[in-house]
């Protein structure tokens, strides 16, 4: 059973349960995620302190922390509109720097299911900047809190406290001796460490329960390089988006950056991997089921090495569930749930995750306890894992300890197949797959009568067979 003192949100900041005094705490983790949940709990603790291993850089800036930020990410729509709820004003501060928005399926030439989509009116937008300069926007709003201390440099060895109760960390400063710990008391602790989360061992540690994990795993690895427009902007689009399914392995991506530059991402699974050197990636792009994207590269401009990345799997740590684990722990971001970054959710999936922590905080009538707080952090990523691990799972290959089937998964992928199919040239069957996909929409939409009608009953809707040159006329 869980300790019933707890967390809840009191008139002064976040108390126990009893009255005591006001709480601190902490949260692992410098990221998107960490930094969105030390906002979030500055509202209710005397005290954040943010411990990130790194140091941070004082401008956008790639830092070793965030060992997926020379790629391509994107942010969709259900994350602007939470990040802007967080911090308002920050998706006009992201537009001053640069960031593009991209019109979806308008400015986009996108290839999938053995199609091409139509270009008709916008039904979605994505921000398209890149990741250092989304987390040094985010972090400098965030990080001028009066409540927000930071310490950087330094790594979390171990929790503090026992399997009832968790009651701060352990901190090495690195580059020093094992030995060399200090600790750090707090009321609360929140691991957003990322996928490789040790937060499993340190419960351990304590004599708690681990969590149950469950991974899908494809052996996707992708590879990333940067350019400069090179006087390109007249080009009639403004993304290509090659994407991979079971008969196809290999995909593409381009898509617009700040400051005139453009990302390129080359993803291939198990067996197919995208190689890291010039004449490699050439001849992997021509490799592709249309030229378009290798034809870009071949009058493109680089402005970067080319990076490889291949930490890709789907891993849910399933805090959720009942067992022996301490109160005044919560996991959030991918050390709770991480997703194939290929699906371009993780951003989104951070900023919907804080939204519900302050929710989940904010009590009501019912004690915000660890349990229930962590059960509202399960429920912020359930879609997003339906989609990534639901299409991973039928990937050539695919291993892991969710891909056990169920009966009712044949037909379920069968409809969705034929979605997919129907998208390309259907834009309600669009609007309203784009719309699950970009976590704005429940996964229910796609099963809305009007939806089943034109999937199961109407005729085959006309797509193209080649890229778009141009977007259709409104009408």
């Amino acid at each position: 059973m869980e300790n019933t003192a707890d967390v809840t949100a009191g008139e002064h900041g976040l108390r126990a349960v009893g009255g005591r005094a006001p709480r601190h705490a902490v949260v692992i983790g410098g990221g998107l995620a960490g930094l969105l949940a030390a906002h979030v709990l500055s509202g209710h603790a005397d005290k954040v302190t943010l411990v990130e291993r790194d140091r941070f850089p004082d401008g956008p800036e790639s830092r070793a922390g965030v060992p997926q930020d020379r790629h391509t990410h994107v942010m969709l729509e259900s994350g602007q509109r939470a990040l802007e709820d967080l911090l308002p004003g920050i998706l006009d501060e992201m537009r001053e720097h640069g960031a593009p928005s991209v019109a979806m399926p308008t400015e986009v030439v996108q290839w999938q299911a053995g199609h091409w989509y139509r270009r008709t009116a916008p039904t979605a937008h994505i921000l398209t900047g890149s990741r250092p300069l989304t987390d040094w926007l985010v972090r400098r709003r965030v990080l001028a809190h009066a409540r927000i201390d930071t310490v950087q440099g330094a790594e979390v060895t171990g929790l503090l406290g026992d399997a009832a109760r968790v009651r701060g960390v352990r901190l090495r400063e690195r580059g020093t001796a094992a030995r060399d710990t200090r600790d750090l008391p707090a009321d609360l602790v929140v691991d957003a460490s990322g996928r490789s989360s040790r937060a499993p061992q340190w419960l351990t540690a304590l004599g708690a329960e681990p969590p149950h994990e469950e991974t899908i795993e494809t052996g996707l690895a992708y590879a990333t390089r940067f350019y400069r427009s090179s006087g390109r902007d007249e080009q009639p689009f403004r993304g290509v988006f090659v994407v991979p399914n079971p008969s196809q392995l290999r995909g593409g991506i381009l898509m617009p950056l700040e400051n005139g530059r453009w990302s390129v991402i080359l993803s291939g699974l198990r067996g197919a991997e995208p190689p890291t050197d010039e004449a490699g990636f050439l001849e992997f792009a021509s490799r592709l089921p249309h030229p378009v994207l290798h034809d870009w590269l071949l009058k493109a401009e680089p402005d970067t090495p080319i990076h490889g990345y291949r930490k890709t799997g789907n891993v849910r740590r399933r805090y959720d569930r009942p067992g022996r684990r301490p109160a005044g722990f919560l996991a959030i971001g991918e050390a709770l749930c991480s997703f194939n970054p290929v699906y371009g959710q993780g951003m989104s999936v951070a900023a919907l995750s804080a939204v519900v922590l302050r929710e989940a905080l904010a009590g009501g009538r019912r004690v915000p306890t660890t349990r229930r707080v962590q059960k509202a952090l399960f429920d912020a990523v359930r879609q997003a894992w339906e989609i990534s691990a639901g299409a991973d799972k039928n990937m050539p290959g695919a291993t892991g300890s969710a891909l056990r089937p169920r009966l009712a998964d044949r037909p379920a992928d069968w409809y969705l197949r034929r979605v997919q199919q129907r998208a390309t040239g259907d834009p309600r069957v669009g609007e309203v797959f784009r719309g699950v996909l970009s976590l704005t929409a429940p996964t229910t939409a796609l099963f809305a009568p009007s939806v089943v009608r034109a999937v199961l009953l109407g005729p085959a809707p006309w797509a193209p067979t080649e890229p778009p040159a141009h977007p259709e006329e409104q009408g």
